[in-house]
């Protein structure tokens, strides 16, 4: 698999290019979209590009293949939206945004090479939104989501008014993109399939380097040489926060320091710049010390775990010292901060059972909220309905994802949900079912019905419930929920 790490003194290999995007090739002025398709519209992601188009004036339309209520609020915005693919649909437009996901005899992207039509990845998409604010870029194998959605409502509550694009609706503000009247822009940036290097941030924040999407990178050495790729694209003068307790991210700072770029450190460590001390996890919330150029201050945070802290801190560092935002203030708007949806979302609880959703899809991910919600669930029981995302992934991490389930009292395992890809012979949920077993662990693979009906009968009063996964599984907390009423 090639998750063995380059020492930081080792020249690393050459990043591979996405054939399909040119996300090098010179941003696209805003006023020279036009007409905007974007395929796929109610994802995550290209739903926040619809929201910023349409607030910067853009006639923006679109499609995908099923209507949701996510939709129907991006038709009450403005846009013209269909359900289904038909080339009709792109009549009069003048330029199409994808992702990576869409392919390539998609119906509507086929006819728009045809037509030489301009088509745009989601993150050359955005970058165009972006114009000429500052711009910060959070990236990072986990926690890019929560942190960049920390760092927004941070300077939301310091008034300073950013513009967003986040992974995830923010809990407070349901919305999952907004341009505000600010200079900020603060960006979610997608390293999955190399579009991360389209925005050329004021200031970047890497979260970890950790192996992942080697379905596009192939090793763990090509992820890394990405990270600095991504990193040499800062402007000048700009700023690289990173973790100082993340190895991948440290080997990263100092590859940074040898190119002549600004650098700041934060986390645990002794020698971090922006330094966490004498934590305290408290159930659903988390405090510290924050200790900086000598000075100490309280950080708390209404989320729980120790992973949080640490992107918090990240948040804090970007914008005390990559926008220069008062410190206080900056605190005072982490602690306002209520979460993101499908980030440890609580769903609800019956019968004493509380049941919390989490789209944690990579090793690192699952082992954090598995351990957050352990340390919740205490004496109590923890259930965890996982779905693997993607059989790349399941094929490259099976061990990785056991290994992070571990601390689990009931695993209950779903299928794999492909999403863009087609199976893999011999690569199913079974190869993380098995070394846990193995270990003695209590672990499945069973359909969505079972899993519900399992949690419903042996779920008692004080357990917690979690399912986990970047599929459909976040539709089962519902569910699980009115099964247990029953």
């Amino acid at each position: 698999m090639g998750e063995v790490p380059l020492p930081s003194t080792t020249p690393l290999p050459a990043v591979p290019r996405n054939e399909r995007f040119d996300v090098l090739a010179p941003r696209v002025p805003l006023a020279d979209l036009g007409v905007v398709h974007v395929l796929a519209a109610g994802g995550a992601g290209m739903s926040a590009i619809v929201r910023l188009l349409l607030d910067a004036g853009v006639e923006v339309r679109g499609s995908d293949a099923h209507d949701s209520p996510l939709l129907e609020r991006l038709r009450e915005r403005g846009a013209t939206i269909w359900v289904g693919h038909d080339p009709e649909h792109l009549d009069g437009a003048d330029t199409v945004v994808v992702s990576s996901a869409i392919r390539e005899d998609n119906p509507e992207l086929s006819a728009a090479r045809s037509r030489g039509l301009r088509v745009l990845h989601r993150g050359q998409a955005l970058a165009s939104a972006m114009g000429e604010q500052t711009r910060i870029a959070v990236a990072g194998a986990n926690g890019k989501t929560t942190t960049s959605s920390m760092l927004t409502v941070a300077l939301l509550e310091a008034g300073q008014e950013p513009s967003f694009a986040l992974g995830g609706e923010l809990s407070t503000h349901g919305v999952n993109a907004a341009l505000g009247a600010g200079s900020p822009f603060v960006a979610e940036a997608d390293e999955s399939d190399g579009s991360f290097l389209a925005y050329r941030p004021d200031v970047a924040v890497v979260t970890n380097v950790q192996p992942d999407h080697l379905d596009f990178y192939g090793d763990f050495a090509t992820v890394e040489a990405a990270y600095l790729e991504f990193a040499r694209t800062i402007t000048d003068g700009g700023l690289l926060v990173v973790c100082a307790d993340d190895p991948g991210a440290e080997r990263l700072a100092a590859r940074a320091r040898e190119a002549s770029l600004r650098v700041l450190r934060y986390g645990f460590a002794e020698d971090a710049d922006v330094r966490l001390v004498d934590p305290v996890l408290d159930g659903t919330s988390a405090r510290a010390v924050l200790v900086e150029d000598g000075t100490r201050r309280e950080l708390r945070i209404s989320v729980p775990g120790r992973h949080n802290l640490l992107n918090a801190a990240a948040a804090h560092a970007a914008a005390v010292h990559g926008l220069g935002v008062e410190a206080q203030a900056v605190l005072d708007g982490l602690a306002a901060y209520g979460g993101t949806r499908r980030r440890f979302e609580t769903k609800g609880a019956a019968r004493g059972v509380t049941v919390v959703d989490d789209y944690a899809h990579n090793p690192g991910k699952v082992e954090a909220v598995v351990r957050t919600a352990k340390e919740i669930a205490g004496e109590h029981r923890l259930f965890v309905i996982f779905q693997p995302h993607l059989y790349s992934r399941t094929r490259d991490f099976a061990a990785g994802f056991a290994a992070g389930l571990m601390p689990a009292d009931e695993v209950l395992l779903l299928d794999v949900y492909g999403a863009r890809e087609d199976p893999i012979d011999g690569v199913g949920s079974q190869l993380i079912a098995e070394p846990l077993v193995r270990a003695g662990r209590s672990a499945r693979v069973v359909d969505a019905a079972a899993a519900i009906e399992a949690v419903a009968r042996d779920a008692r009063e004080g357990d917690l419930v979690l399912t986990v996964g970047a599929g459909d599984v976040t539709h089962l907390g519902p569910r699980v929920l009115e099964a247990l009423r029953r």
